[in-house]
């Protein structure tokens, strides 16, 4: 890392203070860069044909269960039998299945996750796509992004997951801008009995998942589980290891409870991670050298929901959770945060031609930041609160015109009172195609980083928080088209538009002698998202999904944030995904997965080609094996600065799953 030099050129100044920026949030990632989700009943997705997926239930765009081939958004389903046969061993990893994400690696834990662009500007921490686990949030007010190494779940208790692509305001609030994605486990119902899975490759990562679930005299299911993992050093490209090692611990139970026309659902969870921080591993400054430590991530979370069946298709349900992390990233920071979070929906019976759903939400989080001599929130302590109101009417137009009209008001601690309306016209053309269009004004509010943060922590200052951040807002407009034309064929066409404004950035003080975060951007993206899936054999199916971006910065009148208007570049203009599954009988597959990224010329990362493969076998009932290879065409960067890239070589491994 380069030294910190008060009286340095001024241009070189601006560089490090971007770094420092990023050293806020997770220093282990920036060295390297120098609602509700209502449970599914599904037990098992492993053997539904095409048609059959088109039919299952969706809740993360209307926040009730609608058909996918349905729902008018971008969305894309993992299911459950996606996860087993991709050898995915994490879940930024699987969230590569989806073609409407780009996820890029950074090092041996750290991810960029982003959809339809815009990746956060000059750092690399994507801001703009909300994540859920069960229904908690998982964004941290920090940077309005996630913590990707911090979020642990067991991969064979995931039900699906739902990947929206586009706003998503109305329905999930603000920071919801170009994206949802929206997890959930399976029932404690469908969990019965014991689970043990091992695995282990050979870039030395190895972890061990076990799950027990059984039935109470009461009727109450549930589950109890853990897992722990392990990863080696990442190699750099060039020569040497980076320091990226890491080791997680997880364990949780959950419970689920059904009597007449009432649910209740508990989940609690608890987390344990330590992480290497890669190299330099020494920072130089004016206050002395000072050697990065282990950084520390743990958490605890308890979630409880109800939810009760009326009359005539009306529903009610309440949710509350409550959620504690810890963080430590010697030597520039340490944060405690607990979050609250209370959620009530009505949906109405049927009146007429309306279907009408209304609710609130309240959050607060209190933020505690041990500051340091090179990093300071002010104030270090703080009290944050979110309070929204939304309503969404689906007006039946006749039997195959349907439209949607929604809107969320919703407060934040920096910024008050911002709107989030939407509108959706949705034509089904027959029963295998449906055609849609939208227009949306989402909100991503300001977080702490923007205008709390200071750098270094202590005068004389480098960079400081905009006390004038304003909320970065997108105008969204879309138009699908998903159809099923043959038996075994299905496809989804979105083309998009975002028109971005307010985009926080970096502005120099007219005196030449501070950086400080504005609200000088602008900016637009465009492009188009398709992706499909063809069962060309009883045996065989075959999947693909591309995507084309092209977006363009600028700056506002008074703006001179050139290092911002460069990073529309950081995004690849293109990505392609072919995969295929093939069941050579009823107890052995082969899957094969080709992944193409464009290049990312802001960061210097060259497009890429990756090659993905896996083996299968249920060796006896409840016994299966399987060996996987990823990178298998030779290793790549993904995300990154030149000085530290981390290369992602060729790894093949084993797993072994016993249910029992």
């Amino acid at each position: 890392m380069s030294a910190f030099i008060p009286c340095m050129p001024f241009a070189a100044s601006l560089r490090v203070a971007a770094v420092w920026v990023a050293l806020v949030c997770a220093a282990p990632v920036l060295a390297l860069a120098h609602g509700q989700a209502n449970p599914v009943d599904l037990a098992d997705l492993a053997d539904l044909s095409i048609e059959e997926l088109a039919n299952i239930q969706v809740t993360s765009v209307s926040k009730r269960p609608e058909r996918l081939q349905d729902a008018s958004a971008a969305v894309f389903v993992i299911t459950a039998d996606d996860i087993r046969s991709s050898g995915a061993d994490s879940l930024p990893e699987v969230l590569r299945l989806a073609p409407n994400l780009h996820v890029a690696r950074i090092n041996g834990y750290a991810y960029s996750i982003s959809a339809r662009g815009m990746n956060s500007g000059p750092s690399v921490l994507s801001n703009k796509i909300l994540v859920l686990i069960d229904g908690r949030s998982v964004y941290t007010p920090l940077f309005s992004g996630v913590f990707w190494d911090a979020q642990d779940v067991l991969l064979e208790d995931i039900a699906r997951i739902e990947v929206v692509s586009g706003p998503g305001g109305v329905m999930w609030g603000l920071n919801a801008v170009s994206g949802v994605i929206n997890i959930s486990t399976r029932s404690a119902f469908d969990t019965q009995g014991g689970m043990v899975a091992l695995h282990g490759a050979s870039d030395g990562a190895a972890g061990a998942a076990f799950r027990q679930g059984g039935t109470s005299d009461g009727g109450v299911a549930w589950r109890a589980y853990g897992k722990v993992t392990r990863r080696s050093d990442s190699e750099r490209i060039g020569d040497g290891r980076i320091d990226d090692g890491y080791r997680r611990a997880l364990v949780g139970v959950r419970a689920d409870w059904e009597q007449g026309d009432d649910a209740i659902s508990v989940v609690g969870n608890v987390n344990r991670g330590r992480l290497d921080q890669p190299a330099p591993g020494e920072l130089a400054t004016p206050f002395g050298p000072s050697t990065f430590g282990r950084v520390r991530s743990d958490g605890a979370n308890l979630l409880a929901r109800w939810q009760r069946t009326l009359d005539a298709g009306a529903s009610v349900s309440l949710q509350a959770y409550l959620d504690h992390t810890v963080r430590e990233s010697p030597p520039l920071f340490a944060e405690r945060l607990t979050t609250a979070d209370v959620q009530f929906q009505h949906t109405l019976a049927t009146q007429g031609r309306h279907n009408l759903m209304w609710g609130a939400n309240y959050r607060s989080t209190r933020d505690r930041v041990t500051n340091s001599r090179w990093v300071a929130f002010l104030p270090a302590r703080t009290l944050l609160r979110w309070g929204s109101l939304f309503v969404q009417d689906d007006i039946f137009l006749n039997d195959d015109w349907r439209l949607t009209l929604g809107g969320r008001v919703e407060y934040n601690h920096y910024t008050g009172i911002e709107w989030l309306p939407s509108a959706r016209l949705s034509w089904r053309l027959s029963p295998q195609q449906a055609l849609w269009a939208s227009a949306a004004r989402t909100v991503r509010s300001p977080a702490r980083l923007d205008v709390d943060a200071w750098v270094p922590g202590q005068a004389p200052f480098i960079l400081r928080g905009g006390p004038q951040v304003r909320s970065e807002v997108a105008r969204v407009l879309e138009l699908g088209y998903r159809a099923q034309p043959a038996a075994g064929l299905s496809y989804t066409v979105v083309l998009y538009h975002h028109d971005y404004d307010h985009l926080r950035g970096q502005q120099v003080d007219p005196t030449f002698s501070y950086v400080e975060f504005a609200s000088l951007l602008k900016g637009r993206a465009s492009g188009i998202e398709t992706w499909g899936s063809w069962q060309a054999l009883p045996r065989w199916r075959l999947s693909a999904g591309w995507t084309a971006l092209h977006q363009r910065l600028a700056l506002k009148p008074g703006g001179n944030d050139v290092i911002g208007v460069a990073a529309a570049r950081r995004d690849p203009s293109h990505t392609l995904q072919l995969r295929s599954h093939y069941n050579i009988d009823d107890a052995r597959e082969i899957d094969v997965t080709l992944r193409r990224t464009g290049e990312m010329p802001a960061s210097r990362i060259a497009s890429s080609t990756a090659l993905d493969a896996r083996f299968g076998w249920r060796l006896r009932p409840g016994v299966a094996l399987s060996v996987y290879g990823e990178n298998l065409n030779g290793g790549h960067a993904e995300f990154g600065s030149t000085t530290y890239w981390a290369e992602f070589e060729r790894r093949v491994g084993v797993k072994v799953r016993w249910d029992y």
